[in-house]
């Protein structure tokens, strides 16, 4: 159990108890103990004994008590209490974007309302925008959070499709010889709908016999057939399906098992498909069937029918970006902000993974709720990377490593960025994100991006659209002119690796590269592990055409501090 989760039940039982209208001193005392937690950073809660948690600010005995029994059994018996007398539906409504406890108490206690159908009904109605303290503002939003609810329904991150995919592509091979992962999850899609793998195999029957002995799948008896096994993983709702095939023809269908429709639609040199010449030509490679349709090789990740071919008039699939051709590790945070290791553990961390350079980027003022950095904290850290980075030139030219100078500046709601000019001048460089008012229309979070863009102290534009895939929607923005500026002013664009966010989306790369603008694979890493969430920028970039010379961290340290000073004039 980690903190994380243990912050997590806590937060829960605060909007619980708001829910049911408890006692505000109780709501208040779990609210403060979850947001005392979620910035301690120092250890972990699971670990720590009753005297040692009551230690903590904002956790008294009694939540200490209720952290010991959430280590012990995962939850704790208030908690499952008001779970108990809370109707599902009810509880599903904290998904709702725009509306909080107080709210969803009136939803369900005054207009009867237990689920979300039932509310959709009366947005649609009409009836919500009526309701005290609700009106039509409000209404809408509810309208809009639902549908995206339901665009999302069914779906996971590809953090969690791809571990599900391994986990059942490790059981399959125990038994068979030729197991694949296909469609979507090949393809490195940022959500995925269905976890797809291809078995080789003369024996369909024998196979439905071998999954069925895998004790964490559940079969969807209705929608499966002798050759496809359709269900899911034990609590998780993706469809999963995996289909016996002809190990004779099996790069054949792991071909037309993983790209889109779009993709297997080309038109090939003899006038007919891609798709044709996948079905029924007898191939050894997927090499082989672009090469016999006279079509350029399209690597797995590309085949979304999203201007590949086009793309391949220019580049080849040995320019794309891969983790080894990156130098560097930008946009991370330190425990000088909201970090769980220090600034030290994080350069050691970096450099032990071959990395020249670690930028830094802990939060800025702003953003206290992350515990922003104060200017007075702000030199107190440049102090310990000047030390550090003494040290670390003591290893000789040979092992050269550095940690650069950054900041991640809030973009503030007019579109300045944190910090006086003074103290802005100070870093190597400043990645500039939005993090409040996400609400804004296209035209005014346009503008504002804009005008931080124009800000000659912004080097890197950090997850653009500030979405959370799954969870929140990015907000709405012009693509193009934020890409046009970034190239007039030679900002680059961050495509943050975090599989929960993945922003900038891989569909704009392409305009990125024809304009000219750099793109740099950052994994806004909170802890050291968090650097290896850059593998699945990486996909997602190469998804994008992106190439190794366009991205700003495959640029070695003395290219990119030869940059960063030119751009400082």
């Amino acid at each position: 159990m980690g903190n994380a989760e243990i912050v997590e039940l806590l937060e829960l039982t605060a909007k619980l108890l708001e829910l049911h209208g408890a006692d505000p001193f109780k709501i208040k005392g779990y609210g403060v103990a979850g947001f005392y937690l979620d910035k301690y950073k120092d250890g972990e809660l699971a670990l720590m004994s009753l005297e040692e948690l009551t230690k903590l600010q904002g956790v008294g005995k009694s939540t200490a008590g209720k952290i010991i029994e959430i280590v012990q059994r995962g939850t704790f018996r208030e908690l499952e209490e008001l779970l108990e007398k809370t109707p599902l539906g009810v509880l599903e409504m904290f998904s709702i974007k725009g509306i909080g406890a107080k709210k969803i108490s009136v939803l369900w206690r005054e207009l009867g309302i237990d689920n979300l159908h039932e509310l959709e009904l009366a947005c649609l109605s009409g009836k919500i925008a009526k309701v005290k303290g609700f009106g039509g503002s409000t209404e809408q939003k509810i309208l809009e959070s639902l549908a995206f609810l339901k665009d999302q329904a069914g779906k996971l991150r590809m953090d969690k499709a791809h571990a599900i995919a391994d986990l059942i592509e490790e059981e399959l091979k125990k038994i068979y010889q030729q197991v694949s992962v296909a469609g979507e999850v090949r393809r490195k899609a940022e959500t995925v709908e269905i976890i797809r793998l291809l078995v080789g195999t003369v024996s369909p029957a024998g196979l439905q016999e071998s999954i069925a002995a895998i004790e964490f799948l559940v079969k969807d008896e209705i929608h499966s057939s002798p050759f496809i096994w359709r269900g899911n993983v034990l609590d998780v709702a993706v469809q999963v399906e995996i289909l016996a095939v002809d190990p004779d023809h099996f790069v054949n269908e792991l071909f037309l098992e993983t790209a889109a429709p779009e993709h297997l639609g080309m038109t090939t040199i003899d006038g007919t498909s891609l798709w044709r010449h996948a079905k029924y030509d007898t191939i050894e490679s997927e090499a082989a069937i672009y090469e016999h349709a006279g079509l350029p090789y399209i690597v797995p990740e590309m085949r979304e029918g999203f201007g590949e071919f086009t793309w391949s008039e220019n580049h080849t699939p040995d320019q794309l970006i891969t983790w080894d051709d990156l130098k560097g590790i930008l946009h991370n945070h330190s425990t000088y902000s909201d970090g769980q290791h220090t600034l030290e553990q994080m350069a050691l961390f970096c450099q032990e993974l071959g990395f020249e350079y670690l930028g830094i980027a802990d939060h800025s003022q702003t953003a206290s709720y992350a515990s922003g950095l104060k200017p007075e904290d702000v030199f107190r850290q440049h102090e310990e990377i000047a030390r550090l980075n003494d040290r670390f030139a003591m290893t000789g030219p040979e092992k050269r490593f550095k940690i650069l100078k950054g900041i991640e500046s809030d973009i503030l709601g007019d579109g300045s960025l944190d910090y006086s000019d003074e103290i802005l001048s100070s870093f190597d460089y400043v990645v500039a994100s939005v993090h409040s008012n996400l609400t804004m229309t296209s035209e005014k979070a346009t503008a504002r991006l804009l005008k931080a863009i124009q800000n000659p102290y912004t080097t890197i534009l950090g997850h653009p659209t500030g979405r959370l895939l799954l969870s929140r929607e990015g907000y709405p923005i012009d693509h193009k002119l934020i890409i046009d500026a970034c190239a007039d002013h030679k900002v680059v664009i961050e495509i943050n690796a975090s599989p929960w966010r993945l922003d900038l989306d891989w569909r704009w790369i392409s305009y990125c590269m024809e304009k000219g603008v750099l793109l740099s694979i950052n994994p806004d890493a909170h802890k050291k592990e968090g650097y290896y969430d850059m593998h699945y920028g990486v996909a997602v970039a190469r998804k994008g055409g992106l190439t190794k010379n366009m991205t700003f961290n495959a640029f070695t340290l003395a290219e990119i501090e030869e940059y960063l000073k030119m751009r400082k004039g």
